[in-house]
């Protein structure tokens, strides 16, 4: 991961499509968490969603989408909206906020748009056509001058909800919902205990304010599989984390409120049905050799002290009923 530009982090071939967009929003939580209504670029989204949230263990159905989401949460519209198909074939994306829009380039698969416009888990969004997941499209949307300085006050989630509007006119997008019984995981502490180290970021009460750092994420790939590092995070950003890599819902239920710095490392396996892809795995050549790794649930155990107990439980899905290819610009 390199930074070209401030606000802007561009990832570069060999990570995997679905890597690069999981690196994305796993940098942009943690900055979400760091505090920032300034403009943003990647990190560890919360569990909430201004248009649906996880459900709940206790609840029947998460909360309903609105049929407008940027009407229900008074939010502004983007005026000028550009979407072009991405044609080259190298899995180089760029995206970022600017003062006045956002803007996605090298290239990002429909459905990744569709999710984090929805806030949801790959597991609640149900009957896309099969284009949204092959074809790829650059976004630039940018809002009325006198709505910039509000679009600087939102949150990077209100942000991508504003793209739902948006998907409504320019694909004759239609959806209801429905109830699902899925596979709900609930994050807690593992027999033996926690084996995180509690940080000395902001997030934590501890020691003097001069010597905490900001809350920061990051997410490597090599022949070992994946790392993940972060500085600073909460337990509640590290269940959204692994619900990204399981594309399920994950509820953290540890009842722990301080921040804590960890180190991941695993290798996707079956199970990780957001579609990681490991360096090589999506071209020509000799493959690399299969990495070696514990899978992700064994290494939470192992390396964070935490656990993931599975269960089912019926949950609010999205369910798309139409939807066209975007219109010309």
């Amino acid at each position: 991961m390199s930074e070209a530009a401030p606000r802007r982090r561009v990832l570069s071939r060999g990570l995997g499509l679905a890597l690069v967009v999981s690196a994305f929003l796993l940098v942009r939580c943690a900055w979400t968490q760091a505090g920032a209504a300034a403009p943003q670029s990647v990190g560890l989204t919360p569990p909430a969603s201004p248009v649906a949230q996880a459900v709940a263990p206790a609840s029947a159905a998460s909360v309903a989408l609105p049929a407008s989401a940027n009407t229900a949460l008074q939010l502004p519209a983007f005026d000028v909206v550009s979407i072009k198909p991405y044609g080259p074939s190298d899995l180089r994306i760029g995206i970022h906020t600017k003062p006045d829009g956002v803007a996605i380039s090298g290239g990002i698969p429909m459905h990744m748009i569709l999710r984090e416009a929805f806030g949801v888990t790959n597991d609640r969004l149900l009957g896309e056509p099969a284009w949204v997941t092959t074809s790829r499209y650059d976004v630039d949307a940018k809002v009325a001058p006198e709505d910039a300085p509000k679009f600087r006050q939102l949150t990077l989630e209100q942000q991508w909800a504003m793209l739902l509007p948006v998907l409504q006119e320019r694909c004759a997008l239609k959806f209801h919902h429905e109830t699902r019984e899925l596979t709900v995981y609930t994050l807690v502490i593992a027999k033996g205990g926690l084996k995180m180290q509690l940080s000395s970021s902001a997030g934590n009460a501890t020691g003097p304010a001069v010597d905490r750092k900001p809350a920061s994420a990051g997410m490597s790939v090599g022949d070992s599989g994946l790392t993940m590092t972060g500085h600073g995070v909460s337990l509640a950003s590290i269940a959204h984390m692994v619900a990204m890599q399981l594309g399920s819902t994950v509820v953290d239920k540890t009842g722990l409120s301080e921040s804590y710095d960890y180190t991941l490392s695993f290798v996707p396996d079956d199970s990780m049905k957001a579609g990681i892809m490991l360096p090589g795995s999506s071209g020509g050549g000799t493959p690399p050799p299969e990495p070696e790794g514990p899978p992700i649930f064994t290494a939470l155990q192992e390396q964070l002290g935490l656990r993931l107990v599975a269960r089912k439980e019926p949950v609010d899905v999205i369910v798309i009923d139409h939807m066209d290819q975007p219109t010309a610009n």
